[in-house]
């Protein structure tokens, strides 16, 4: 599972990052808004924690920014503020939860591993881009036609629309649809893109997905 932490109190951010790293978890820390926006837009997460204080561009700015291109991350908003209002404000904004400072390591730690369980949960659901429709109860791809996919395609078609507004690298790929499985490599990526890229022409959608063999690979919709 793989972590955004945005929190600019350098001292916090250093013990929050090992700790969730002593609990498997991979983290990219950023230490301000425009830094943690960046790395959200152009990386695969399966959550993120925003502090809502922070230099450059606020937690509150780069929810509402990553929430407008349509990432649906899960987001943890953290902050040293207990007033209804800002919690309220950062629910409305698009967060998944919200946790007040100080808090117990123990606590977050929690929060975090409901966040990344909770997106797994609403991976599950119905997906649309451009259109493209994925159903995950029939595992069907449908457009102006309609095509059956296998289990692996329907994952990987399933983790590129949920990460639509930027690139996904290989190894995020292999991750999260092959499991860590010790046969994937690149070539088994680039074998099922070519696979959804041929389904995507029989349903005659106007999405594609952009990339070459190697990665990264992103959908895009062809005006």
């Amino acid at each position: 599972m793989k972590i955004l932490l945005a929190e600019d109190t350098k001292d916090l951010n250093k013990v929050v990052t090992q700790m969730l790293e002593m609990q498997g978890f991979d983290v990219d820390s950023a230490f301000d808004g425009e830094e943690a926006l960046k790395l959200a837009l152009s990386n695969g997460y399966d959550g993120i924690v925003l502090d809502i204080m922070m230099p450059k561009l606020s937690g509150l700015q780069v929810l509402k920014e990553i929430r407008s291109r349509n990432i649906l991350t899960p987001v943890l908003m953290l902050t040293a503020k207990a007033e209804v209002d800002d919690r309220v404000e950062g629910l409305d904004a698009g967060a998944d939860d919200y946790l007040t400072k100080p808090f117990a390591m123990k606590e977050l730690m929690a929060r975090v591993k409901a966040l990344t369980r909770r997106g797994s949960q609403y991976a599950a659901k119905e997906l649309s881009f451009g259109d493209l429709t994925l159903k995950s109860e029939s595992l069907e791809l449908i457009a102006s036609n309609t095509v059956r996919l296998s289990i692996k395609e329907f994952s990987l078609m399933q983790t590129l629309l949920l990460n639509q507004e930027h690139e996904v690298d290989n190894n995020y790929l292999i991750e999260h649809v092959w499991n860590d499985e010790k046969d994937a490599s690149e070539e088994t990526v680039w074998l099922y893109v070519n696979f959804l890229q041929g389904k995507l022409s029989y349903v005659d959608s106007n999405v594609e997905i952009k990339g070459h063999k190697g990665g990264p690979f992103r959908v895009v919709i062809n005006e």
